[in-house]
C-alpha cells in the first residue's frame, strides 16, 4: 500500500462519516446516515444497565424517534487502517443532550468503505 493510497483511504472514511453518519445525526433523519453502514451492520452498547444490541436498524429507529442533534459537536478522534479494514473512534457531544464515544469497525467492500459494527459508550 502506497502512502497516497492510505491518504485516500483516510479521506474516504472521513468523507463517509461526515457526509452520512454525522449529517444524519444532525438532521435527525436516519436515511441520511444509512449510506455509512453495511446493510447487515450491528450496534452494541449500554444505556444504564441495559445492553442495547442487534441489527443497525435499532440505531435508525432510536435516531428517528429521538430527533435532530442540531447542536452536535463531533470529532473523528482516530482512524486506524490496516489493509481493507479500519477502526475509527468518534467523539460526539450533545447528541440531543447526550455524549457518546463510538468505535466503528469498517471494511472496504468492492472499493467502498462501510461501517460493519458500531460499539458505543454513553457518558454519564
Amino acid at each position: 500500500m502506497t502512502l497516497s493510497t492510505r491518504i485516500d483511504d483516510y479521506k474516504e472514511i472521513t468523507k463517509l462519516l461526515t457526509e452520512n453518519y454525522i449529517k444524519g445525526a444532525i438532521s435527525g433523519n436516519s436515511n441520511d446516515m444509512k449510506p455509512s453502514f453495511h446493510k447487515d451492520a450491528t450496534w452494541y452498547g449500554y444505556v444504564g444497565d441495559d445492553l442495547i444490541e442487534g441489527p443497525i436498524q435499532g440505531l435508525y429507529d432510536w435516531h428517528d424517534n429521538n430527533g435532530a442533534a442540531s447542536n452536535l459537536i463531533y470529532s473523528i478522534a482516530a482512524i486506524d487502517i490496516i489493509g481493507n479494514i479500519a477502526n475509527v473512534k468518534v467523539e460526539l457531544d450533545n447528541w440531543t443532550g447526550l455524549r457518546f464515544t463510538d468505535l466503528l469497525n469498517l471494511l472496504k467492500i468492492d472499493g467502498q468503505w462501510q461501517v460493519m459494527n458500531k460499539v458505543f459508550y454513553l457518558h454519564s
